[in-house]
């Protein structure tokens, strides 16, 4: 009889012991009973027979996890504070009965993908380096040089990851891809089929799968032969996941390239301070358009104001294109009383819920929780109640009722909610059927716009005063990536609202120098000269959750080489019905913040380590 420890795939348990009569690999993907339920789990090590009684496997799997996928997922387990399991259930594992292409394959499209010299040149630095920032102006030509090194990859016959920030940019890369690489290159995202998924899984597995291209999820596909991996946008918040296990796919595309010797590039014409401290860079300056960009700045509060209806107008005359950039979905983001000053708060949130006057509700944009508009306050009874922060979906009534001649169209998460709706929206702009896009970030994540010659920017004031020690970078790369939208074919024009245009203004055209003056604001204080963790505790008893944050915040305290910085009830309160509770550490070292958690975890404690996420 053998016996094995076994993680549970997707389980926050520690790996159980096994027993089986057969000789199983480690890696290999098994099912097994645990208290009376069929789930499935991944072999770990073979250990001696223990003192306890031990349940049989019950049945062995054709997939198996790589040895550098275990590799990695104790990597993501130690440094993210998570089970084993959690972090293997984020992987895909391979297959033993997977058909092998006789040959590698070689690189068969007649496409030849040409660079200029600068490119070329940027392109031989990225291949010089292990991991390299590709630091270049929005319509640089970024995308060609990727593409260029994915040719050189498949000579070589080795296979590409390329990570895009979200799922909405995937048809319009996708298309681009395809023009050059044709059926080798696969797409991978939440929104495919599972037919879809069985069709791209049976070409990653075959090996005929040459370059795989998706979200923070492509990373995790079993990939045998990876060259190198290509993260865009990488100063993007996408990819960071928001649930355990809480990883960073650009931070783990770093480790993957050391783990499997491969080249990683992270791309951005904004990227993070980190990775322009930390990794070498080349630098790829203006733009292949030739048109022209004029900024004009309104001191105003966030609204359509007549300035902006007037360059609107001008635009539609002349049969351009307009985009609307808004941080806020719905129709407003509160409804405020006007007697008391209380917002309409959600039933199970302490946050503000959104007015979405479609479907004539308040929504909770934590919980999803909705109700129907009230008529009068539910703290004072008064009926003076107003909507404050303006949204995409009032900002697009808005827009229809004064150009009721043009076609309007909502760009945001409310409207695309599948990638045949992204596919289709994008192609009636793209063909001038659509006149108007109004929409959040979704708008700026590099879609290629060529008829825009307005770009209107609202909310960036919101943004650049949030609670957040990246509110500065996060504002300005807002800016640029939106503003990048336009002037792609013709002159354009930038109308900014903002009472902080000289903020603006000073780095609009010179990213690097915010950079630098960046580096002065956040040394000794942040990252990426310091480390933070931020330490969750949630549950539905208020007491029971801080009296958890108190036992871990004392032994924390006395632990001399990490800092708490601050701790109690987190700025939103009350999520899903669980109060919240928070303790924010700080220190010159990640191993020093995992040491001292595990050396004093309770039950509650959720570990975001990186946070980016601070309300």
């Amino acid at each position: 009889m053998h016996y094995y420890n076994i993680s549970l795939l997707g389980s926050p348990l520690e790996p159980f012991t096994y027993h089986s009569s057969q000789t199983i690999s480690t890696g290999t993907k098994v099912s097994v009973n645990v208290r009376n339920r069929t789930t499935n789990g991944v072999v770990i090590e073979k250990v001696k027979k223990p003192e306890f009684k031990t349940n049989e496997v019950l049945s062995v799997s054709e997939f198996f996890y790589s040895k550098k996928q275990l590799d990695l997922a104790r990597f993501i387990s130690t440094y993210y504070v998570c089970s084993l399991g959690e972090a293997l259930g984020i992987m895909i594992p391979f297959s033993c009965n997977s058909p092998e292409l006789k040959q590698n394959g070689v690189f068969s499209s007649t496409s030849t993908i040409k660079l200029s010299q600068k490119q070329e040149e940027a392109l031989e630095f990225l291949k010089e380096h292990q991991t390299s920032l590709l630091f270049g102006d929005t319509g640089s030509g970024k995308t060609e040089i990727y593409m260029k090194y994915f040719q050189k990859m498949i000579a070589q016959k080795k296979r590409s990851i390329f990570l895009m920030p979200e799922i909405s940019l995937t048809p319009q890369m996708n298309k681009r891809l395809q023009a050059h690489f044709g059926e080798e290159v696969v797409m991978w995202h939440s929104k495919l089929t599972p037919l879809q998924k069985k069709k791209a899984l049976a070409k990653i597995y075959d090996g005929s799968a040459k370059i795989v291209a998706g979200p923070r999820s492509a990373l995790f596909l079993p990939i045998k032969d990876l060259g190198l991996i290509v993260v865009d946008e990488e100063h993007d918040d996408s990819y960071k996941s928001s649930s355990r296990p809480r990883y960073h796919a650009r931070d783990l595309s770093i480790y993957m390239g050391k783990l499997y010797e491969a080249g990683v590039v992270l791309g951005s014409a904004t990227p993070s301070l980190g990775s322009y401290v930390k990794f070498p860079h080349t630098r790829l300056r203006g733009t292949h358009f030739s048109a022209k960009k004029e900024f004009i700045y309104e001191k105003s509060k966030e609204e359509l104001s007549p300035l902006i209806f007037e360059h609107i107008k001008k635009t539609l005359e002349a049969k351009e294109q307009v985009i609307v950039f808004l941080p806020t979905r719905a129709n407003f983001k509160y409804l405020v009383c006007e007697s008391c000053g209380a917002s309409v708060e959600c039933a199970y949130c302490s946050v503000g819920m959104s007015i979405h006057e479609k479907s004539n509700a308040l929504r909770c944009h934590y919980c999803n929780y909705a109700q129907a508009i009230p008529k009068v306050c539910q703290k004072c009874g008064s009926g003076s109640l107003v909507s404050s922060r303006l949204g995409t979906a009032e900002a697009l009534k808005v827009i229809q009722e004064k150009f009721s001649n043009a076609e309007v169209e909502l760009f945001d998460r409310d409207a695309i909610t599948s990638a045949k709706k992204l596919r289709d929206a994008l192609e009636r702009f793209n063909t001038q059927e659509t006149s108007i896009l109004v929409g959040t970030q979704m708008l700026s994540k590099g879609h290629d716009y060529h008829g825009v010659t307005l770009a209107v920017v609202l909310g960036l004031d919101n943004m650049l005063n949030m609670s957040d020690y990246r509110a500065r970078q996060n504002a300005l790369a807002s800016l640029i990536q939106v503003s990048g939208r336009s002037g792609r074919a013709k002159d354009a024009l930038v109308l900014v609202q903002t009472f902080n245009e000289e903020f603006f203004s000073k780095f609009i055209d010179d990213y690097d120098a915010f950079l630098q003056e960046e580096i002065g604001f956040r040394e000794g204080l942040y990252p990426p000269y310091k480390k933070l963790c931020r330490i969750l505790f949630s549950h539905k008893n208020s007491t029971r959750a801080q009296d958890e944050m108190h036992k871990m915040l004392e032994p924390l305290s006395r632990i001399r080489d990490i800092e708490v910085v601050g701790f109690g009830e987190c700025a939103t309160k009350r999520v899903a019905d669980k109060y919240r509770f928070e303790i924010l550490l700080r220190s010159d070292k990640s191993t020093n913040i995992i040491r001292a958690i595990k050396s004093c975890r309770v039950a509650l404690a959720e570990v975001d380590m990186d946070p980016i996420e601070f309300s």
